[in-house]
């Protein structure tokens, strides 16, 4: 049902050792519309509702960016750069248009994050036609802080790195925030259309509609 990206660590091949154990050192999960629609949806609806954006875009194929895990010692850029070429060679193989998900702060209570959602909540809050809103009896108001009361400097340090790096590419928010017990998280709703992405990234990893190379040996997809 789901594909997975994986970052494989292979060792140092000038060590001098003759056998080195590779190990998995970070995954994301992928789910593209297709296989939701034939299975269960996607496990975002669970926390927000999705369906009208969906509904309103006919035309556009959306792809679920599931939990993403890396190991903590490999928690650092060249890794989240490594999965997010993964992820790009796979929007690009499969012609996805819009990709969604949650993103998680540590821990259950949202105030130990009011401002670093707060900030999330004035500067990157999706337009309308591309919001999406948290259940009803789930939602926690993100606005928490008037804007002229955040320090941006301290609230982007706050943010977790993986929705760093989703603004830098130009990713959108959800309205609401949900607390997810069973992972112990606090959880943001992640837009990211392909039309939206900073042109900067294409220079990197290579335009929408150029063709898709194979994905790095450093990566393989299972289901």
């Amino acid at each position: 049902m789901f594909d997975h990206l994986l970052v494989i660590d292979r060792g140092d091949p000038t060590d001098g050792r003759r056998w080195r154990r590779s190990k998995v050192v970070g995954t994301y999960r992928v789910l593209r519309q297709e296989v939701a629609d034939l299975y269960d949806g996607f496990y975002t609806q669970g926390e927000y509702d999705i369906a009208p954006l969906i509904q309103a875009k006919p035309d556009y194929s959306f792809m679920e960016l599931g939990r993403s895990c890396v190991l903590k010692p490999y928690r650092n850029k060249r890794t989240l750069e490594l999965l997010w070429q993964g992820v790009w060679s796979y929007v690009r193989e499969h012609g996805v248009d819009v990709m969604i998900g949650c993103a998680s702060f540590e821990g259950i209570d949202p105030t130990k994050h009011a401002e670093a959602l707060s900030f999330l909540y004035h500067t990157a809050l999706a337009p309308e036609e591309w919001r999406v809103t948290a259940h009803h009896h789930l939602r926690v108001d993100m606005n928490m802080m008037p804007r002229e009361r955040i320090n941006a400097r301290r609230a982007l340090k706050a943010l977790p790195p993986l929705i760093k790096g989703y603004l830098r590419v130009g990713a959108y928010v959800g309205d609401g925030a949900v607390i997810d017990h069973q992972f112990g998280t606090t959880d943001v709703f992640i837009i990211m259309p392909v039309e939206a992405i900073k042109s900067r990234y294409f220079a990197h990893f290579g335009a929408p509609d150029e063709f898709a190379p194979p994905i790095a040996p450093e990566f393989a997809q299972v289901n």
